[in-house]
């Protein structure tokens, strides 16, 4: 997944995340328990006798583990496929952890497996090291999945306190430092989930001001060039009409003279102000092309609607001027519209020239007009 597919909620990227992370961290886990039980079976005094058990805990096993390697993550980078997939996931965590836990008590509660118990006591600490140190993403389910793991052999242990108390109290000790290490764990986990957030929102930013013109706010010419192509592709293939406005600020030139550079900035933001006054809409990208020279990109929007929404841009302009400096100054605008046709435009450049040609006959036939592209 590129950086540009990567959820852009902090909520939805924490958990598509810890998905990416629970999906990796458990890949290999299902096959460890199935091994396990199979050298606790097979090297048990009697092997052949406990065929019947063994098998079925090696299938039982082997499902387990298919089970979380089918388990794939959900497409849908939501916050609801992503939580029902973390749920499910650790359904299967929590449910192989139980059958392990019954399996280590069996061991060490059979005369059968007497010589193999401590294989499945070595097992069980690996286990339960391995939750405390790779799924302390979710401390309590982990914490759960632990005493899972832990106290069913804990029991058959203080049950048989004259053989079993002293692996029993070193198995305490052990899980009081699992559980203090999970909780660091836990510590750690969010700390680097916070300082990828803080990475991303940073990139994010970053991407944000390469891509915004720093004196309208509007959308740069790098970013038009971005969306122009990709709205005129995504045209071609739906066949939705998408509709171009440039607008070019007539005698700009004139204002700079007069006024110097930062009345001629302030022009240019009070424009962009009344641009977003007009084309208002969320699925107009507002944008400043360079120098006095603006564009709006309307998908969905015959060009009628452009032409009307233009048109209504430059009387209003005409008619109020705008307010630079606490005097109000006159001012017009020249634009060109036009409409993708796939008949006419053979690539995004042709379109673009096609208004751009409408945008300077505009200008040529006396300016504060508005000249539809040529068909």
């Amino acid at each position: 997944m590129t950086d540009a597919e990567l959820p852009r909620s902090p909520q939805t990227f924490a958990l598509w995340r810890e998905v990416q992370d629970t999906r990796v961290r458990t890949r290999l886990g299902g096959i460890y328990y199935l091994l396990a039980w199979l050298l606790t079976w097979i090297f048990s005094a009697t092997p052949s006798a406990l065929w019947l058990s063994g098998i079925t805990g090696s299938v039982l096993f082997a499902l387990l583990m298919a089970a979380r390697l089918l388990h794939t993550p959900p497409k849908a980078q939501n916050e609801h496929e992503l939580r029902g997939w973390l749920d499910r996931h650790w359904g299967l965590v929590l449910l192989t952890s139980l059958c392990w836990g019954q399996a280590h008590a069996w061991a060490l509660y059979s005369d059968a497996l007497k010589d193999s118990a401590i294989i499945a006591t070595l097992s069980t600490i690996a286990f339960s090291t391995a939750m405390t140190f790779n799924f302390a993403m979710r401390k309590k389910r982990a914490f759960v999945a632990i005493l899972l793991l832990y106290v069913p052999g804990l029991v058959v242990m203080a049950l048989d306190w004259r053989n079993g108390h002293y692996v029993l109290i070193t198995l305490l000790f052990y899980l009081s430092y699992l559980l203090l290490a999970l909780n660091r764990s836990h510590r750690e986990y969010l700390g680097t989930l916070d300082l990828e957030l803080r990475l991303l929102q940073q990139q994010a930013t970053l991407d944000q001001l390469s891509r915004t013109d720093t004196l309208t706010q509007l959308g740069n010419r790098y970013q038009f060039n971005s969306l122009f192509q990709n709205m005129v592709a995504a045209a071609k293939r739906s066949g939705e009409p998408l509709a171009l406005v440039l607008l070019d600020i007539d005698f700009f030139k004139k204002v700079n003279d007069q006024r110097g550079h930062a009345g001629g900035d302030a022009c240019l933001s009070e424009f962009a102000q009344r641009m977003r006054q007009v084309f208002r809409r969320d699925s107009d990208a507002l944008l400043r092309l360079g120098g006095e020279e603006f564009g709006v990109l309307m998908p969905n929007t015959s060009l009628e609607q452009a032409q009307s929404m233009a048109e209504q841009f430059r009387r209003e302009l005409a008619q109020n001027g705008i307010d630079l400096q606490g005097e109000h100054l006159p001012l017009t605008t020249s634009l060109g519209v036009g409409r993708f046709d796939a008949l006419l435009d053979v690539d995004a450049e042709h379109f673009f020239k096609r208004v751009d040609n409408a945008l300077y006959q505009a200008k040529r036939n006396g300016r504060d007009r508005l000249e539809l592209a040529a068909g």
